[in-house]
């Protein structure tokens, strides 16, 4: 039996945030340069972005480039911004009603990619069947700090009395908050680490990591990750018996 047939579709999280982990070792492994497998890697996000649509997730997140990238060389770090300009096109989401968000340092972003990215979210914002969202220049310390500055000027203006200050502030002071946390965090490349994504957002989520490079996690890989999930009980803190007793 595939792991297609297995999936309950009663039960497929509504957000998956995905760590596209192994570009580089995949092209290693093939003797191609690296750019080659952040190309391939293009194509599996397209793959997989049409997939979702078709499994019914609503929010599909996915770590395209972090903060930390920056410090990569600056031929890589230029081929994966040129990337976003070539295989980034609007007729994918035009195809599959999916609409574009984008999370991150924005304004560190090339003119060029800043103004192609605004027009696809310009363009899509009215489409309702998913939302893809792209991290792009981000990682949740440079969030949460930016999002602290934002509270405490509030404080400083007198428009946010500290003392109901709670959780719900931070997650409304999030760039991640016109969307729910991930019940499903996937990372490819046999790596066992989140890697400054998410760090408020996946406090509950459940966590999926696999050998598989990126550019070879294919439908069927997805499909074996929601299995995994849904075989999953999860409680928030609670028992067994209190979850059980709520069903």
């Amino acid at each position: 039996m595939s792991y297609k047939e297995q999936i309950d579709f009663e039960r497929i999280p509504q957000h998956i945030a995905i760590i596209m982990d192994g570009n580089g070792r995949w092209a290693q492994a093939q003797g191609l340069p690296r750019t080659a497998g952040h190309q391939e890697g293009v194509s599996t996000v397209t793959r997989i972005t049409e997939e979702c649509t078709r499994l019914g997730v609503k929010y599909l997140t996915l770590y395209t480039f972090s903060t930390e990238n920056w410090n990569r060389p600056s031929f890589e770090v230029q081929a994966l911004m040129q990337l976003i300009l070539d295989r980034l096109h609007e007729e994918v989401f035009v195809k599959n009603n999916v609409r574009l968000r984008v999370i991150g340092d924005f304004g560190r972003l090339p003119e060029a990619v800043q103004n192609h990215l605004n027009k696809i979210i310009e363009d899509t914002k009215n489409n309702d069947r998913m939302t893809l969202v792209l991290a792009i220049s981000y990682s949740s310390r440079w969030e949460l700090t930016d999002a602290m500055k934002n509270i405490a000027q509030q404080v400083k203006d007198g428009k946010l009395d500290p003392e109901t200050i709670d959780e719900s502030t931070l997650t409304g002071a999030l760039q991640t908050s016109f969307m729910p946390d991930p019940e499903l965090l996937i990372r490819t490349g046999g790596e066992y680490r989140i890697s400054n994504y998410l760090l408020w957002q996946c406090a509950y989520s459940e966590f999926y990591f696999t050998n598989k490079f990126w550019p070879d996690f294919l439908e069927e890989e997805l499909y074996k990750a929601i299995v995994d999930y849904q075989q999953r009980e999860r409680r928030f803190g609670k028992t067994s018996a209190q979850v059980q007793n709520e069903e």
